[in-house]
Parts: structure tokens; sequence; C-alpha cells
């Protein structure tokens, strides 16, 4: 059976996809490891130097990925993918052996990246769906704009597009006074993603803090169920207005609705106004300045405005 999420109830977000990127050797994997009973997916084949290293698999092709099951992933929390551009560097390889049509001299055609970021994606949500976070490890590369320097993340083509809209929240590892710094927050000259509206933060010795990434992932999960819950709660007066306006027939109802509404949060208080005006409209009613709600005809109307 279809299970239909009502706009009024909220949705309990229990796994996440976080992207950390930064230049290679600044410690992106020591910090993944510090997620809560990390699996590393080696593509890279850099995980040894890591200094506080758990279990890993090193990756020698997708086929290897793709046979991985439940079974094999149950005793972790969180999959650390080092790197997302080396694992679909494997895609890649797998997709021009796989079909001609997508191989246009040894490089992926169009057709080929859509194929490419629809199993990228396939995947990332078959993990969530087992229950893990799932933390995306990336190098960044440099382009000159002008004076600036613009910082993006090492991945071939499109996919940079497909990592972003599937992460959650996404953080840019980097070097500022000599103290290594965490930031969620995109700039003009970096990608960020940052839903917790975390500050900008030093990461200190990781052997003082060994639960570091699944402290902040469980913060950054507990900022978006509170957002959902938010959004329930705002339906929730949204649905109360709905039926008192359901109820509203005569150009004094609506009137008195105009009057009342002022009374409600400012962040529902347009979606009120336009409900009113909606309903009203389908009565027959218009708007008249400075007379507000009359008897007529559909016609021309003005958009709801406070009664003088």
């Amino acid at each position: 059976m279809l299970k239909i999420i009502k706009a009024s109830e909220p949705i309990k977000i229990e796994q996440i996809i976080t992207v950390l990127y930064g230049q290679p050797g600044i410690g992106k994997s020591t910090l993944a490891f510090t997620s809560e009973s990390p699996l590393l997916l080696d593509f890279d084949k850099g995980a040894y130097r890591a200094t506080n290293r758990k279990d890993i698999v090193s990756i020698g092709s997708w086929g290897e990925v793709t046979q991985m099951s439940g079974d094999d992933l149950a005793p972790y929390k969180t999959v650390i993918v080092d790197t997302a551009g080396r694992a679909l560097d494997f895609i890649t390889a797998t997709l021009l052996k796989e079909n001609h049509k997508w191989n246009f001299n040894g490089a992926l055609t169009l057709q080929g990246y859509g194929v490419l970021k629809s199993r990228f994606a396939a995947w990332l949500n078959n993990l969530t769906t087992m229950g893990k976070d799932v933390v995306l490890l990336a190098h960044s590369s440099e382009e000159k704009k002008g004076d600036e320097i613009i910082e993006r993340l090492d991945v071939q083509g499109g996919s940079k597009a497909e990592i972003y809209k599937q992460a959650d929240a996404m953080g840019r590892l980097y070097i500022e006074d000599k103290k290594r710094m965490l930031s969620f927050s995109p700039t003009d000259t970096a990608f960020g993603k940052n839903p917790a509206n975390l500050d900008a933060m030093e990461i200190l010795d990781i052997s003082a803090n060994g639960m570091f990434l699944a402290e902040l992932i469980f913060n950054i999960k507990e900022k978006l169920n509170e957002m959902s819950e938010d959004q329930k709660q705002r339906m929730d007066k949204i649905s109360l207005w709905d039926g008192k306006i359901s109820k509203a027939k005569t150009a004094d109802d609506f009137n008195n609705l105009v009057k009342d509404c002022k009374k409600a949060d400012g962040d529902i208080l347009p979606t009120i106004k336009g409900m009113i005006h909606k309903a009203a409209i389908e009565e027959e009613l218009k708007y008249e300045q400075g007379n507000g709600y009359v008897t007529s005809k559909v016609g021309e109307s003005a958009p709801v405005e406070e009664s003088k």
C-alpha cells in the first residue's frame, strides 16, 4: 500500500549524506573516521595515511561495490566514500565497457553521463535505505577568476552538480592562520551546504575527540528534524484557518476574516490572505478599496488588503 506522508506530518530525518572536501593531505579521511561505526570504501588507496584508521575495504572495481550486501554492511553505521571522484571514475570505467553507445573515443557520451549520475544516486539512496549515514570525501581543485581563487570539487564533468544535489550537508576543510578549519557555509569562492547554520569551527587534535564527526552529524539531523517539526506546526495553523475560511459565505464573513487574519503569525499571513481572496472570488465577491469585500459578479479583483 502506498505510504503517503501528509503535508501536516513531520518527516523524520534518520540518515544524511555529508560531503567533506579540501586539498590533499588536510585530514579528510582522519576526520571521517570520527563518524559513528565507520566503514571506509578506499577508492583512492590512501586510507593507510589516516592516523586513526578504522575498518576499510580496498576497492579494485565498481563490481566489488555492487556486490556488497546488507549483511556485509550490518556492523557499520556510516559508509565513507574516499573519494567520490574516484568512485565516479570506477563507475565510468564500467559503463564504457558495458555499452558502446555510452563510449565516444574513450569518454562518456551525454547519455552515458546521465546513466553515471543515475547509478551513483541510486547507490547512495540504497545505502541510506539500509540505515547508513554516508560521508563523501572529495579533493578540491582551484580555479583562478580574476584575482580570486575559486575552490571546487575535483570531480569529473557534470558529476559535481550531482554530488551537490545529493548532499544534505557540505563542509570545506581549509587552513586559516595555521589552524585547520571546517566550514559548511557557502561563499563567493567555495561550495557549502549548511542546514544547521553551523559556525566555522577549528578541528583540534582528533585523539581528544574520536566522535567529532558523529556528534556533528547528529546535530545536523537534530536541526533538520526541528525544521520538519516547524513545518508541521505551520501546516497545522494554516489548516485551522482553512476551516474558518471554508465556512465564510457572505461579504461580511470575508471582511471579518480579513480583520481577524491580522492576528496570524507573520510567516503564514501572506498565505492566509491568498486563501481568503481565492475563496471570496469563488463566492462571487470582489474587493473594493475602502469598502472591503462586496457582493458582485466575478470580475477584476484586487489583492486582499487590511481593512481600514
